[in-house]
């Protein structure tokens, strides 16, 4: 039996496929999920999801959001999620920086949060990218 993944921002679907096994981060630590898992609604940390589909392997870079599986589906709501062929490593890199740089400032705690988030993207676009080039 396959399992349907689908993941999905505020912006669009960015992903929709039928796939063998789903490798995401949990905010309890890496979950791996396989057709028939029990029925769970759990949270997902930024970080990376390895999609398995038959022999091939692809990983994808996603933010903070929440994960809802059942029996043949697996839903991913979050903030950010992004291909690791899409994803800009410069960008990310500078994104990064900015990012630590900010949070040496004096911030608000919602300013504080933001930056945190926008820390949380660059670092897990930059494990997606430079993963799939060792």
């Amino acid at each position: 039996m396959p399992l349907k993944l689908e993941i999905v921002t505020p912006e669009a679907k960015i992903y929709s496929e039928t796939v063998d096994m789903v490798t995401l981060p949990g905010v309890e630590g890496e979950m791996g999920i396989f057709p028939n898992h029990v029925p769970l609604m759990t949270q997902v940390a930024a970080g990376e999801v390895a999609v398995r589909k038959g022999s091939q392997v692809q990983h994808l870079a996603v933010g903070d959001g929440f994960v809802e599986i059942t029996g043949d589906r697996v839903a991913i709501l979050t903030d950010m999620a992004i291909k690791s062929d899409d994803i800009d490593e410069v960008k990310a890199e500078e994104a990064r920086k900015r990012a630590e740089s900010r949070l040496q400032e004096k911030l608000t705690a919602e300013e504080t949060a933001s930056v945190t988030a926008a820390l949380a993207h660059s670092l897990a676009q930059l494990k997606v990218k430079r993963r799939n080039r060792s």
